[in-house]
């Protein structure tokens, strides 16, 4: 095959499949998730609900950073194909996203794991009236630490960078293009993975915080300056997470489980 170049973005099916679905998995998500939102700590439900929930969320919140990534891959793989390598672009565009979301899936049922084992061995540490604040706002510090890590820095540039993910790392075929989206996915995850935390202490029910979390990974991974805003993150996170832990009640957004709203949703 001839040395793959940069492509134009012109792939008008691709981006109205992804925009349909994005749109839909959000319509889909508030439904879900309306009323639901419990604060931090409460349990997540039965694993079934929980991964199917998971999958539909991830889709939402994910694919519209995402969208520059999947149109990249379309047009390397449409060229590739003009160059005589067979195969069907729209099942490996769909192939390439699959695996991506595969990762963020696996991710969602080892924090599934982690917060089962914690209740099991632990149930009243992991309270609300215990320690829960404390657990909740050292979470978000810790995501503001990394912040400012060198893993992050450099799985944020991968995220930025399609052309040169795609032109290093370029494999043909379907499988190829599922090993593609799974590598991407997991730099995906180092980028991103401490954000994703935040919405677990946070409440991984609450429309508010992942409504959130999803446009500061979309102004990171997409807005020209996106790179510049890892260092006021991580600041805006520490803060965030000391004022969780000293004083949860006053924070905007936080439902406190146990508030009147939780009360009402567990009787």
């Amino acid at each position: 095959m001839k040395a793959l170049v940069a492509p134009q973005l012109r792939s008008p099916a691709t981006f109205a499949a992804l925009t349909g679905v994005i749109f839909f998995t959000w319509i889909i998500t508030a439904r879900l998730m309306g009323g639901m939102d419990a604060g931090p700590g409460t349990p997540l439900g039965g694993f079934s609900w929980f991964l199917v929930t998971w999958i539909i969320m991830m889709t939402a919140m994910m694919l519209p950073s995402e969208m520059r990534f999947t149109l990249v891959f379309a047009q390397f793989s449409r060229q590739a194909q003009e160059e005589g390598n067979k195969g069907d672009n729209g099942v490996q565009t769909w192939l390439f996203v699959s695996g991506y979301l595969l990762t963020w899936t696996i991710y969602g049922v080892l924090a599934y794991g982690l917060d089962w084992g914690f209740r099991l061995v632990a149930p009243d540490f992991c309270t609300w009236d215990q320690y829960g604040s404390m657990i909740a706002g050292g979470v978000i510090v810790a995501a503001g630490v990394y912040q400012l890590s060198s893993l992050k820095q450099a799985c944020l540039r991968h995220c930025i960078s399609p052309l040169s993910f795609f032109m290093q790392r370029w494999r043909s075929g379907s499988l190829g293009a599922l090993r593609m989206g799974i590598e991407h996915g997991m730099l995906c995850i180092g980028c991103c993975w401490g954000l994703m935390l935040v919405l677990f202490a946070l409440g991984v029910m609450s429309l508010f915080w992942m409504s959130l979390l999803a446009v500061v990974m979309f102004a990171e991974k997409v807005l020209p300056w996106g790179e510049q805003l890892t260092k006021p993150l991580a600041a805006a996170l520490l803060a965030l997470g000391l004022w969780v832990a000293a004083s949860p009640g006053t924070v905007p957004g936080l439902t406190q489980p146990t508030s009147p709203v939780h009360e009402m949703q567990h009787h």
